[in-house]
């Protein structure tokens, strides 16, 4: 936080008030998330259903696609933010990113295979150039830092959920009820309407985002390279779409993890030898790597929220209430436990500050992993009853969707902020993308898991998600351990 000092008292406050444009964003992400949401509630739903014009799909081969899919998202936003940094700049990023998200979700609603995997990969494509971006305009916005800032991205992060809430009700209630597509197509006129809203109200954006933030044009070998990038890409999947290159999405997903987890090895070994790091930035880098560890173990369990259990509350939670609830409907569930726990939260973080109480980064990611392992727990009880042959009232997923927003509310804020702490000023940018692909590598390895869980071997499931408690219980209890240690290598970041 910037304090006046007395050589700057003269320096005039910034306004109270918040800038036009961050509703202009706000109302743009809202819009954004319900699409994707929307549809993430739907998809896996869909690729395992024969019945209704599904695709049919056996639930490993799903879930594989849903975690390629989740994984592909995080990963898109380095190369998105690079495209704004060095050629379209964030405002138009954000406004072809929509674009082309929208146009996914129609392709989607194209009843045919091709068309649904041509879908799913403009709507990667257009999410990597549109979600890092709005999120950079909102901090250029707010060029003075402070807690002006901070209230700035809690409105903003409050469209995030807003949207998160209402797209599984939206698209949830067009797919389930009527016809798969017309959910998929809802999603793209959620998206159109964010991108009408965004034109009409850009001007309030001013100089945010208006340019590249590197003004150095490409050198001949750059453009070649990206030409080549983009042609490569651009031929893999019509040829994909085609039918003339087939992939088994399950052993994709299998070498995709052993790819990123060897990225993320060699990239920190290389930073470590040869980044040029006093024993400070090394001990601090350090932390990134236990953190980035942490945070894909937790994101591996807390994404099993579109996959595993949308399929736990489809075929084994009781939904008749005088009518029956939409499966996706749950999706709903977490979304509005952010809306209503954040401001909790963030008040018992503030109070025990002002005590001296305010446990440290790493106490937190144990809490949040330890309150993620206790979510399967209860799943582990309902999944004895179902193993018996019987449907759950929907409050044991209530109750694991509760604590696992507990859960996230201790990692996910608490992940970005500390990455950028820590990272030595000369590699924040890399080292938020280390972030983003431990991100992107639980998500993967969350589809996978998800693939596990066999509809012909009932038995096995309350085991299945004991395994998912023991892990996860077991960091978060080494991290709270080693706490101590770990803030002395933080050196000082709080």
């Amino acid at each position: 936080m910037v304090t006046a000092s007395p050589a700057t008292a003269s320096v005039p406050s910034p306004p109270a008030t918040h800038p036009r444009g961050l509703y202009t964003l706000f109302f743009t992400e809202m819009w954004e998330r319900l699409s994707y949401y929307g549809m993430r509630a739907l998809l896996v739903l869909f690729m395992v259903d024969s019945v209704r014009g599904g695709m049919g799909l056996t639930d490993k081969v799903a879930t594989s696609i849903y975690g390629l899919y989740t994984a592909a998202v995080y990963l898109a936003a380095l190369p998105g933010g690079w495209v704004a940094d060095r050629l379209l700049g964030a405002q138009k990023a954000v406004w072809y990113g929509g674009i082309i998200i929208a146009a996914g979700h129609f392709t989607l609603a194209i009843p045919r295979q091709e068309a649904f995997y041509l879908g799913l990969v403009l709507v990667v494509a257009g999410t990597g150039l549109l979600k890092p971006n709005v999120s950079a305009m909102v901090g250029e916005l707010y060029p003075e830092g402070g807690a002006r800032r901070d209230a700035g991205f809690s409105i903003y992060y409050m469209g995030i959920n807003m949207g998160a809430f209402i797209g599984p009700f939206v698209c949830g209630t067009l797919g389930e009820k009527y016809n798969w597509h017309y959910g998929f197509g809802a999603a793209g006129v959620g998206m159109v309407l964010g991108l009408i809203q965004y034109r009409l109200t850009k001007k309030h954006l001013g100089e945010a985002g208006l340019h590249p933030g590197n003004a150095h044009s490409l050198s001949r070998a750059q453009k070649s390279a990206l030409f080549c990038s983009v042609a490569a890409f651009v031929m893999v999947v019509t040829l994909s779409v085609a039918g003339v290159i087939r992939f088994d999405p399950v052993a994709v997903a299998r070498q995709t993890t052993s790819v990123l987890v060897s990225v993320a090895v060699l990239f920190f070994g290389f930073i470590f030898f040869f980044g040029g790091l006093d024993p400070d930035e090394k001990r601090k880098v350090g932390v990134i790597v236990i953190l980035c560890a942490a945070g894909a173990l937790f994101w591996a369990g807390f994404e099993q929220a579109g996959s595993s259990f949308n399929l736990f509350a489809e075929r084994y939670t009781l939904r008749t209430v005088g009518f029956v609830i939409p499966t996706s409907w749950f999706q709903s569930i977490g979304p509005i436990f952010v809306i209503s726990l954040a401001p909790v939260m963030g008040g018992v973080w503030v109070r025990l500050a002002r005590r001296n109480l305010d446990p440290s980064i790493p106490m937190k990611f144990g809490l949040g992993l330890i309150l993620l392992g206790f979510g399967f727990l209860v799943l582990a009880g309902a999944a004895v009853f179902v193993a018996r042959g019987q449907k759950v009232w929907p409050t044991w997923l209530v109750t694991t969707y509760l604590l696992h927003t507990f859960g996230e509310l201790c990692v996910s804020p608490v992940g970005l902020s500390s990455v950028t702490k820590l990272a030595p000023r000369r590699l924040v940018g890399q080292m938020m993308g280390a972030w983003f692909l431990a991100t992107s590598l639980g998500n993967l390895i969350a589809g996978r898991l998800a693939g596990e869980f066999k509809t012909d071997e009932l038995g096995q499931m309350p085991m299945q998600f004991l395994q998912m408690v023991i892990l996860p219980v077991s960091v978060g209890m080494v991290l709270i351990a080693l706490a101590k240690p770990i803030r002395k290598m933080m050196v000082g970041v709080r």
